[in-house]
């Protein structure tokens, strides 16, 4: 099975945003949205993961959100202070260059662009907090929702493990200090029971490094992040299949989170994974594939009983 990376495209949205995207498989398949996290490409998608998606029956789209990688940076190339960010962290009231809501009306345009009226979602991470207000925001656009390794915006649930922060601080500039930052960061926040072999870190800090990496842009997500509101009630209004998907071990997120996601959605399932961290380690991935495609054939046996 072959491996090279698909044609890269342009989606030219309304307001002036542009998102770097690509496809795998069949465009008659059921569609599926991959979303990703903070600060991640979609490049943080392995190529192998979404061509095993397609064999799986999806038509597989996987793009960078504003912000990230090849898409619109934000035009005012905004700083956020740590002031900034601390007071966001304390739940006081701050001002963010956007809001997981734009993030989410992304993803809606970008499927419309691809002329797809709707689609099967998977977000992980922040990407499952875009796939959540998506689904809530534009629920006629959503098949299935699939929210990996996230939280409801709730605070008390999915918190970041208080060690974690220091840990991964590391002043070295350049390609080289964000090589050695991703390797720390891969062990803290990794899966204990599946470790990725350094070497594939290495590989895809320098293909994100040459993507671009922009500090300024992750402080500008993360500040959307902490300013997020509690989506609880409105979670309880999703109608579609659901289903979360978290690690026993995330520090990053705390599992926590991902039970708030299940219970405050009607029907939705969750399958909580014992030693799996804050990633996509390979060793997992027939797990997340079984689940997507179950989540995704629920809806299409409720279209059919219809």
């Amino acid at each position: 099975m072959t491996t090279a990376e698909p044609t890269e495209s342009t989606a030219f949205l309304p307001g002036g945003v542009e998102l770097a995207y690509d496809t795998f498989g069949d465009p008659g398949a059921d569609p599926l949205l991959l979303i990703m996290g903070l600060g991640g490409p979609m490049t943080w998608w392995d190529v192998r993961l979404c061509q095993q998606l397609s064999e799986a029956g999806f038509y597989v789209i996987r793009y960078d959100n504003r912000d990230v990688g090849h898409s619109s940076p934000h035009p005012s190339d905004e700083r956020i202070t740590l002031a900034r960010l601390a007071r966001a962290f304390v739940g006081l009231p701050t001002q963010s260059p956007y809001a997981l809501t734009d993030l989410a009306d992304d993803a809606a345009a970008l499927l419309t662009h691809l002329d797809i009226d709707s689609a099967h979602v998977w977000g992980v991470s922040m990407g499952g907090m875009i796939a959540q207000t998506l689904a809530i925001r534009h629920p006629e656009r959503v098949r299935s929702v699939c929210s990996t390794m996230s939280t409801t915006g709730r605070r008390g649930v999915g918190f970041q493990h208080p060690t974690l922060l220091p840990a991964l601080v590391i002043k070295k500039p350049g390609l080289e200090g964000y090589i050695e930052r991703q390797i720390k960061g891969g062990v803290q926040i990794g899966s204990p029971a599946y470790p990725e072999p350094e070497d594939e870190v290495r590989r895809r800090a320098i293909d994100t490094w040459n993507r671009g990496v922009n500090a300024a842009a992750v402080a500008r997500q993360m500040l959307a992040i902490l300013t997020q509101p509690d989506r609880t009630e409105d979670l309880g209004r999703i109608k579609v299949p659901f289903s979360v998907i978290h690690g026993l071990t995330d520090k990053m997120v705390h599992v926590s989170g991902g039970r708030a996601t299940a219970a405050a959605v009607p029907g939705a399932e969750i399958t909580l994974i014992k030693g799996m961290g804050h990633d996509l380690p390979q060793g997992l991935w027939p797990t997340f594939i079984k689940i997507v495609r179950r989540t995704a054939d629920r809806a299409a046996d409720r279209t059919l009983t219809a």
